[in-house]
This record gives structure tokens, sequence and C-alpha cells, in this order.
């Protein structure tokens, strides 16, 4: 079960044991992170899960079969506040291998980029 981080753009912090094999989006949603709506359910209509991978996890997550398709790169130019490390959470499922995972959510200031 891994757990992974979620950095809010008020400075909170949200630590959750993530089921593996779920998506960044769905565990948003189950554990009402209010900023990730998951509208379209996972089916990559939407970006209302739009979320910033920490650069030092973006590697890490690509190698556990997340790769960003050319589909999601459409469909995150319709969201606010694209950046380098920009990815649909319906796309990343998690696995043990990303325990520890840092996320900030749509508009929180970070010092990545």
């Amino acid at each position: 079960m891994p757990k992974i981080t979620f950095l809010h753009k008020d400075g909170r912090t949200t630590e959750i044991d993530a089921l593996e094999n779920w998506s960044i989006m769905q565990v948003a949603v189950e554990n009402e992170i209010s900023e990730i709506a998951g509208a379209c359910g996972g089916s990559m209509a939407c970006a209302t899960c739009h979320c910033y991978i920490h650069p030092d996890w973006t590697a890490r997550v690509e190698a556990e079969d997340n790769e960003k398709s050319d589909e999601e790169e459409d469909m995150l130019d319709t969201a606010f506040d694209v950046r380098e490390t920009s990815r649909l959470g319906c796309q990343i499922k998690l696995t043990d291998a990303l325990e520890g995972l840092v996320i900030a959510l749509p508009g929180t200031d970070t010092d990545w980029e």
C-alpha cells in the first residue's frame, strides 16, 4: 500500500495510504481531495484530475508503465496552469514502487519549475 502526499495550494499536505493499482484520481476522489474532481471517471475525457508530479518522481512514475500518451498531452492542453510535470491523475496507476510519491494540486506554488 503506497503512501502518497498531496500538496495543496493553501500550503496544507495530505498523506494517504493508497491502494495498489488505483489511479491518483481514484485515490483523490475516494479521500475527498476536492481539487481533483475526476468528472469523467478516468476515461481521459476531461482534465479535472490534472496534477503535478514532483520532478524527482517523474522517471519512477513512467517506469511503472505510466508513460504520458499523445492523448493525455492533448487533454492536458485543456487544463489550467499546465507545467512540465503536469499529468492526468487518472493515467497514473499506483504501485508499491511509488511509495512516497509527492503530487502537487493545480495552482500550488512549488519551487520545482
